[in-house]
This record gives structure tokens, sequence and C-alpha cells, in this order.
């Protein structure tokens, strides 16, 4: 029987046991990306539960006596050191699981012929286990049960919080540093903060239409909410004294503008406050000593901006004019308020009705109507007519505006779902409005 030679038998058990080596290595290997795998999931699934929980979780943790309780709290106290730990952990977690599985990949599969093949073959596994296994699948559940997640990780990230400490300050040093450099202020839009006051619960009707108001304000134009100068009480500065008194006490009202000639000449403004020392004195009286300076503002002027410089000013009341310098009408402090808290009615006040509704979808509105009354009035959206409206301010306006003429009597004018009729006008004006709407 022939032996063989010992430098074969050697040869034999030093390639066994290499064999063996690798064999083992890959083993080992393998079971580490399987840990790192559950590692990397965990990790992702505590970004999406922890900054997911909401007031009533985080309250229930606070009130928790058990260490994951506290730990969990500690945690959400710094939530830009939690996201740094959370993110640094991931990274080095994933960095390892592609090393490893690249040794692997390289011990098991020989591509020395195809290069390309086993790089797109490596990229496409490891890419797609991390993706679905490491990001997606935990994140869903972490989703679904935000709670159970946060008290699983809660311990390991709290330790990984303390290993990866300096490396977390640095990140949230340089994002400070950068945030303060490029900051930008990110405004919430009004139209989105108003449309997601549309669809809250019914059950805080009011706080709702008060939080619309608020959430429109800045918005709206001084000349959606003026009383136009054809409803304006005014006054000749020329008026006696007497016959002042008479249309005074008609009117009602506490401020009167005065004009010299015509409306579009406006001298001041009187506050019936100030004749009252003077009541008794003839018709001779020159009253128009106390006539206060007007205070004028142009039709565009946003009514937030106006409420602010009439408190400055403390004044009641402006004049509104038109780009060439004309009386469009006024606007008083109390037109603005009505813009938040709704119509305010004074004791003095009769009930003004310019509209009676026949049925949900059918109206009858005055011409005059301001539209964004009548987007109250018939629960529309305020920017409903914004493609069609142009510089119309009331119903009457906007008719114009669709038809480009004073329409006949009973003549029907169609726009989206809205069909207007016309129910009282004459060659100079629109004064009555019937709209369905569908």
């Amino acid at each position: 029987m022939e032996t063989e030679p010992a430098s074969t038998v050697i040869y034999n058990i030093l390639n066994i046991i290499t064999v063996n080596n690798i064999a083992i290595a890959n083993i080992i290997g393998f079971i580490l990306v399987l840990l790192l795998l559950v590692a990397s999931a965990l990790i992702s699934g505590s970004e999406v539960a922890f900054f997911s929980l909401n007031p009533s979780h985080i309250h229930t943790f606070k009130t928790g006596k058990t260490n994951n309780d506290k730990f969990v709290t500690k945690l959400l106290n710094e939530p830009k050191r939690l996201l740094g730990t959370i993110l640094v952990s991931n990274n080095f977690v994933n960095i390892a699981i592609i090393i490893i599985s690249t040794y692997i990949n390289k011990s098991i599969f020989n591509f020395s012929n195809s290069p390309i093949l086993g790089f797109v073959f490596q990229i496409v596994i490891i890419t797609f286990s991390l993706l679905l296994f490491g990001e997606i699948i935990p994140k869903v559940l972490a989703t679904n049960y935000p709670q159970k997640f946060v008290v699983f990780t809660a311990s390991p990230l709290f330790i990984l919080e303390k290993i990866f400490r300096p490396i977390s300050s640095l990140l949230i040093y340089s994002t400070s540093f950068f945030d303060k450099k490029f900051q930008s202020k990110q405004n919430i839009s009004m139209q989105d903060l108003s449309k997601a006051l549309d669809i809250t619960s019914s059950s805080i009707t009011e706080d709702k239409e008060l939080l619309k108001g608020i959430a429109d304000f800045g918005n709206i134009d001084v000349n959606e909410i003026m009383k136009p100068r054809v409803d304006v009480v005014a006054v000749d500065i020329k008026t006696d004294f007497k016959k002042l008194l008479s249309i005074i006490i008609d009117s009602g009202f506490s401020r009167i503008p005065v004009y010299s000639k015509t409306f579009d000449d406006i001298k001041g403004v009187l506050y019936i406050k100030d004749l009252l020392a003077h009541i008794n004195k003839p018709a001779s009286f020159k009253w128009q000593s106390l006539i206060r300076p007007p205070y004028f503002i142009p039709e565009k002027k946003k009514i937030n901006d106006l409420l602010e410089e009439i408190q400055a000013k403390k004044v009641h009341i402006a004049i509104v004019v038109d780009e060439y310098g004309g009386t469009s009408g006024i606007v008083t402090l109390e037109n603005i308020l009505e813009e938040i808290v709704g119509e305010i009615i004074e004791e003095s006040d009769e009930e003004e009705i310019n509209y009676s509704k026949i049925d949900d979808n059918n109206f009858i509105f005055e011409g005059k109507t301001l539209l964004n009354d009548f987007y109250k009035i018939t629960s529309n959206e305020n920017t409903i007519f914004d493609d069609i409206k142009g510089e119309a301010d009331t119903l009457a306006g906007l008719i114009l505006e669709i038809k480009c003429e004073i329409p006949k009597l009973y003549e029907k004018i169609t726009y989206k779902n809205f069909t207007f009729r016309i129910e009282d006008a004459n060659n100079r004006r629109i004064k009555m409005i019937k709209i369905t709407i569908d």
C-alpha cells in the first residue's frame, strides 16, 4: 500500500483547516448581518415611534414610574439629541452590514470574470434587504404601535445616546450653525389654515367661526368691507346748524363725513359727541369749527394693517379713496372688528335685512351686498369668484364683471354652480338679484 508523501498530507490538512475557517467565518458573518439587520430595524422604527407620540402618550410616560418611562422622558426632553443618536447609530449599523455582507459575498461567489455582475448582485441584495427589513417593515410597525416600539427601544437608545454623545453634539452644533446662517421664516398659509378650520368638528362652531375670521383677516382689502359712497350719510360744509341736527337725528350715526360741494372733496369728520355742548345754539352756529381732520386710506389696504393704524391714530372712521383720489366710501372700526367676531348689533341699531332666504339653494340679495357678506351668508369660500370678480366688491359689481354690461330685467347669468337672475334693475344700477346655488 502506497503512502502519501508527508508534504501532501500537511497541505491537505492545512487546506481543510483554511476551508473550515472560511466556512466558520462566513457563518459568523451571516449571523452578525442578521443581528445588525434587527438592530437597524429597531433603530429605524424608533425614529418614527418617538416622533409620532401624541400628547396623551407623552403624558403617560412622564407620569410613569418605571425605568423605561424615565428613559423615554429623558430622551424626549432633548429631541435633537435623540434624532442625532438615532441617525448616527443607524448609519454605523448600516455601514457594518455593508462591510460584512461584502466579505461574505466575495467568499461564497466568484465574480472575477464578471465584476459588473458581482457589483450589481451585491448592490441589489444588500439594498433590498436594508430597505425592506431595515426601513420599510419596522417603520410601518412603529407607525401602528408607537408606544410598544418606544418602550422596547428606550433602554438601548438611552445607552447609545451616552456612547454617541460627542458625535451627536457635533451634529447638533453643526445644524444650529447652518440654521442661523440660512434660516428663513416658514409661515403657514392663511388659506390653508382657513381650510383646516373648515373641516374641524362641528361641535366647536362658534370658536371655529372666530378662528376662521382671524385666519382670513390678513387677506381682506378695505374695499371688501367698506360702506360704498351711495350708502354713506354725509353733510355739506355749508349746511346750517338746525338742518345738521335734523340729519344727525335721522341717521342715528355717531360720526358723519363733511364735504364741500361734492362727496369727492371730504373736508373732515364731525363727531356727534362734540356737538353735545352746543345743542341749544342757534341755526347760525358755526359748527364747522368742530370738524376733525379726515383720515384717508386707499381701497386696496389690508384691514389688518388698517386696524393697527386706527389704533395708533385713535380714530374710528377712515375715508376710502380710489386711485384717482375720488371717494369710494368709508370704513369704521366696527366694520373691521365684525370681520373677526361677526356682526355687532348695538341697542340703537335697526336690523338691516338686505337679503332673504327662500330655501337652502335660493336667495334674493340686494345688488349692493358685499361679496364678503355673501360668502358668509351662503357658507362659500371667499375665493370662489377670484378668477372673474376683477375689482368688484359687491354682487352687482360681480354681475357686471361677468356680463360686461348692465343686464336686462329677469335676465339669467350662469357661472359655475351659481345662477343669477336680475329681479330689479334700471339702466344705471342692478338693485335685486335672485341667486340659485346648484
